[in-house]
C-alpha cells in the first residue's frame, strides 16, 4: 500500500500511481471512441465533455497536466474588457457567460476579484472607458444572473484610498469593475479529476509520436510512455487534438503542413504583497498590451507582455528585457517603484492564436477554430481559458458528428467541478474544522480554497501523521499532506509537478522552491516507489532547472534566454 496514500474504492475521481498502471493497461485493450491529445485546460475540458455524454474517452499528456499555458496564465477567469475595443463582441458575451456559470461550477477556485481603471483624462476617456464597462456589465446579465457588483466611477480621492500605492499626479480618477481570479493549474487539475470520474482514462507523461491508420483514416494514436519507454497503440473511433501552441507539431503526424496556431508569449512577474498597497486590482492599456497588477494570496502578480515566440515550446524563456519592459510600465503607475530585488517569481507562458493576416501577436484572434485535418482526426485551436468549456463542447459536436449513434448534447454546463461538493456550507462551517482538527483558521481557508471538498480528506490524512501538518516552507501555506495527495490523487509523478503546478512554491519564494525540494521529494518518494537515485535525480534537476531559468532572466533577447533555459532539459526526456 502506498503511505500516506490509503485505498479509496469509492473515489473514482482518483489519478494515483496505481490508476495510472491500470490505464497504462487500458490502452492497449480497448478500442475507445475519443482520443484526446493534451491535458491543458482545452484538452482536459474536452475529456469531460465527451466523457459526460457516455462516450468512451482516453487522454494522452507529453509531460503533466496543465504544463503548458494552461498554468502560465494571468490567473484570471473573466470576459476580456480589451476585446470590447477591438468589436469581438461574441467573444466578449461568451467568455462572461462562462465566466458566471465557472462561479457556480467551481466555487472553491473562482473568485469574484475587484479591479481599477485609472483615468488620465478628466472627460472623454471617463466617457468612453465607463461606456465600455458599462456595455461589459450589460453583457454579463443578458440571459443570466450577473453575480458580480456593477461598475462605480471612482472620484481622484477614491481612487488614492483604494489603490494608495498609485503616483497621485498621473490621475484624475477612475473606475471600479469586477471580474475573477482563479488557481490554473489547480483548475485543470480538478477538471481532470472531474472527467476521471465520469470515466475519462488519463495519463500523463505519454508522447503521441504518430497515428494508426485504416486506410486514410485516423483510428488512433501510437505513443510512448515517458517514464518506461513503453510502446503504446490507442484505438479509438476519432482522434481531438487539443495540444495549443504544439498544435501544428500533431497534426504534422497526420503529415497536414498548414500552420494554424502562432505563438505569443506572455510574462508575469511575482512580487511580495507589502511592496505594493491596495484593496483591488489594476487594469490598464500600455503601448502593447494590457498591464494587469493582480492580488496574489499575499503577493502581486503583474503581467502581461505579448510579443511573437518561436524558439522552444515547452519551456519559453522571461529575458531581462521581458522583466524591464514590465518593471517599466508598472513603475510609470506607482509612487515607489519597484526594482528588481522585489522579484520573488517570473514565469513566461504562451498563448496559442489562431494564425491570421495581423501584423502583431496582441492582434490576432483569441477566438478558436474547429478543423478537420484528416479523416478521423479533429483539432481545436485558439480560444481563452475562461471559454475552454464552450471550446471542448464544438469539439465534441464536431469530433462525432459522423457516428451512426450522435451522443447526446453537452452537459457540462451543469456539472460541478470536483472538490465543489458542500464547499458553501463547509465554509461557513469552517470555524468547526478548526476545533475538529486543532490548527489554524488560516490553513482550513487555504485548503479550502485550493481542494474544495478534498480540503478534509486531506486533514483526516494529516491527522494520522502528525509529521504531515508540518509546512514545506516557512514562507508559504502549503503542508506536507498536500504533496502526499498530489501524487495519491491528483497524478504529480514528479518533483516540478508538485512545486510547480500542485502547489506555485517555484513562483512564491525567493529560492524558487530550492529549500522545500527536498522535503517535497522525499514526501513523494514513498508513494512513487522511488529509491536514492531517484530522488537525487528529481533534486538535481530541479536545481538545473532554477538555475537555467535564473540565467535566461539576465539575457536582454529571446533567443538568449532560450538558450539559457534549454541548459536544463526536461525530466520526462532524460530516460527517453
Amino acid at each position: 500500500m502506498e503511505r500516506y496514500a490509503p485505498s479509496v474504492p469509492t473515489d473514482p475521481a482518483r489519478l494515483g500511481p496505481s490508476e495510472r498502471e491500470r490505464n497504462l493497461d487500458r490502452f492497449g485493450s480497448e478500442r475507445f471512441d475519443v482520443v484526446v491529445i493534451g491535458g491543458g485546460i482545452t484538452g482536459v475540458g474536452v475529456a469531460l465533455d465527451a466523457a459526460s455524454r457516455g462516450l468512451t474517452v482516453a487522454l494522452v499528456e507529453q509531460r503533466d497536466l496543465a504544463s503548458g499555458t494552461s498554468s502560465r496564465s494571468s490567473k484570471l477567469i473573466h470576459g476580456g474588457l480589451r476585446y470590447l475595443e477591438q468589436f469581438d463582441f461574441k467573444l466578449v458575451r461568451e467568455a462572461l457567460r462562462e465566466r458566471g456559470l465557472l462561479l457556480r461550477l467551481a466555487p472553491h477556485l473562482v473568485s469574484p476579484m475587484p479591479f481599477v481603471y485609472p483615468l488620465r483624462h478628466r472627460v472623454w476617456e471617463r466617457a468612453y472607458v465607463g461606456a465600455g464597462v458599462a456595455l461589459y456589465d450589460v453583457m454579463a446579465s443578458v440571459g443570466a444572473d450577473n453575480p458580480l457588483p456593477r461598475h462605480r466611477h471612482l472620484t481622484k480621492r477614491r481612487l488614492l484610498e483604494t489603490f494608495p500605492s498609485l503616483a497621485p499626479d498621473a490621475f484624475v480618477g477612475g473606475i471600479c469593475y469586477h471580474d475573477c481570479a482563479t488557481d490554473d493549474a489547480r483548475f485543470v487539475v480538478a477538471l481532470a479529476r472531474t472527467a476521471a470520474s465520469r470515466g475519462a482514462v488519463i495519463v500523463t507523461s505519454i508522447r503521441a509520436q504518430g497515428f494508426l491508420r485504416e486506410g486514410r483514416h485516423v483510428a488512433g494514436v501510437i505513443a510512448q510512455c515517458l517514464e518506461t519507454g513503453r510502446r503504446l497503440e490507442i484505438r479509438a473511433r476519432v482522434v481531438i487534438n487539443a495540444s495549443g501552441v504544439w498544435t501544428d507539431d500533431v497534426e504534422q503526424l497526420a503529415e497536414d503542413r498548414e500552420q494554424l496556431v502562432t505563438a505569443s508569449k506572455g510574462i508575469h512577474i511575482v512580487v511580495p504583497g507589502d511592496r505594493i498597497d491596495a484593496q483591488a486590482g489594476l487594469i490598464t492599456k500600455t503601448r502593447d498590451s494590457v498591464l494587469f497588477v493582480i492580488p496574489f494570496d499575499d503577493r502581486w502578480l503583474i503581467g502581461t507582455t505579448d510579443t511573437p515566440w518561436t524558439l522552444d515550446k515547452a519551456h519559453p524563456a522571461a529575458s531581462s528585457g521581458d522583466i524591464d519592459y514590465l518593471l517599466g510600465e508598472v513603475n510609470s503607475l506607482l509612487v515607489k517603484p519597484l526594482t528588481r530585488e522585489d522579484i520573488i517569481g517570473v514565469f513566461a507562458g504562451l498563448r496559442p492564436l489562431v494564425t491570421g493576416d495581423a501584423e502583431s501577436t496582441a492582434k490576432l484572434s483569441r477566438e478558436h477554430s474547429i478543423t478537420r485535418p484528416a479523416p478521423g482526426l479533429v483539432t481545436v485551436a485558439g480560444g481563452k481559458f475562461t471559454t475552454y468549456r464552450v471550446m471542448a463542447e464544438d469539439a465534441v459536436d464536431e469530433a462525432t458528428r459522423d457516428f451512426s449513434r450522435r451522443p447526446p448534447p453537452t452537459r457540462t454546463d451543469r456539472i460541478p467541478i470536483h472538490g465543489s461538493a458542500g464547499f458553501a456550507a463547509t465554509w461557513e462551517s469552517r470555524a468547526g474544522l478548526v476545533a475538529e482538527h486543532g490548527v489554524a483558521l488560516s490553513l482550513i481557508e487555504h485548503l479550502l480554497r485550493r481542494h474544495g471538498s478534498d480540503a478534509e480528506r486531506i486533514l483526516e490524512l494529516a491527522a494520522a501523521d502528525e509529521a504531515l501538518t508540518a509546512p514545506i516552507d516557512a514562507t508559504t501555506p502549503y503542508i506536507a499532506a498536500e504533496v502526499a495527495w498530489a501524487v495519491s490523487h491528483e497524478a504529480a509523478l514528479h518533483l516540478d509537478d508538485v512545486l510547480t503546478r500542485r502547489t506555485r512554491i517555484s513562483i512564491e519564494t525567493q529560492d524558487r522552491g530550492i529549500a522545500a525540494a527536498e522535503q517535497t521529494v522525499r514526501l513523494m518518494a514513498p508513494i512513487l516507489g522511488w529509491d536514492r537515485a531517484d530522488i537525487e535525480r528529481e533534486l538535481v534537476h530541479y536545481e538545473g532547472r532554477v538555475a537555467a531559468e535564473r540565467e535566461s532572466q539576465t539575457k536582454p533577447d529571446d533567443r538568449t534566454a532560450d538558450a539559457a533555459r534549454m541548459g536544463a532539459p526536461d525530466i520526462r526526456t532524460l530516460g527517453s
